[in-house]
């Protein structure tokens, strides 16, 4: 692999010393909404500068851990399958390699990619989501391979109990429905999101192989407006982050961030978001 020009801020440790390896699926070939997260991963590494390597939260700083990060892959739009396969691919290569695949999408689909080579691998994995929508349909417009249904078709290796769902709060009723009967699901009230189920998942997945995906809507507008399928009653960053940081302790063997398009938000206090975010992340799963 060859190193990115334009690394995020402080991931450009070489290859062959890095632990995790970024790399960016920008793919929105099914959006149903509002296009434009093929932006995402590029607008991320860009905005990256705006903040420091040294996390306050957590006391700790990228420079003290070795990230590698590989660009952006070259997706053939309006092709999900050979998408996904491309991202497979490319998954299985850092995970061979012994370093922890860390994704920036693009459309919420591609974590299909990555966590298919994150099965190949270990078999037996827990998905932890944070997110606005169940993403469990069976089809959409007939479609099985879709944004709105990634995680049906994730359901679909792994079967029943190995998905845990924070943040949702829209979704078809058969969706909420299904969730219940077949994985864990934490759904936002009208006092909005609670995140207290996160202990009970982090200890119920203790030893256990966890990927964790975090679609950026699981956030209030307020907070995030810059995505395609903006949902009211959100999470803060605060109480992500904080639920992130707990997620942390447990074996992450794959994470991706999805979902951030840029130009819906002038202010740029998104892409700073996500950048921020992704920051917090690695330095809580990192080893």
């Amino acid at each position: 692999m060859l190193p990115e020009i334009k690394a995020f801020i402080g991931c450009d440790a070489p290859f062959e010393e890095a632990s995790a390896v970024i790399f960016g699926a920008p793919f929105d070939s099914t959006t149903s909404f509002r296009p434009g997260t093929r932006f995402g991963p590029a607008a991320i590494r860009s905005e990256s500068f705006g903040i420091e390597t040294y996390s306050p939260y957590q006391d700790k700083d990228l420079t003290d851990i070795s990230v590698f990060d590989s660009g952006d892959l070259e997706l053939r739009f309006g092709s999900p399958v050979s998408a996904l396969e491309d991202i497979k691919a490319h998954t299985a290569e850092i995970l061979d390699a012994g370093k922890l695949p860390v994704m920036l999408g693009g459309e919420h689909l591609v974590t299909l990619g990555a966590f298919r080579a994150v099965t190949q691998k270990y078999g037996d994995v827990h998905v932890i989501q944070f997110d606005a929508h169940t993403d469990l349909r069976e089809d959409y417009l007939g479609e099985r391979l879709s944004h709105a249904c990634v995680m049906r078709r994730c359901y679909d290796i792994v079967g029943d109990g190995h998905i845990w769902q924070f943040g949702i709060r829209s979704g078809e009723r058969y969706e909420f429905e299904f969730a219940r009967q077949h994985g864990h699901i934490y759904p936002a009230s009208v006092s909005g999101v609670d995140f207290s189920g996160v202990d009970e998942c982090v200890k119920a997945l203790e030893g256990k192989k966890v990927y964790l995906t975090i679609d950026l809507d699981v956030l209030d507008p307020a907070y995030l407006p810059g995505t395609g399928t903006p949902e009211a009653g959100g999470a803060s960053f605060s109480q992500l982050l904080e639920a992130v940081i707990k997620i942390g302790a447990l074996d992450i063997v794959g994470m991706d961030i999805n979902e951030l398009s840029p130009h819906y938000d002038q202010s740029g206090r998104s892409t700073a978001l996500a950048c921020k975010l992704l920051r917090e992340a690695l330095l809580a799963i990192s080893r």
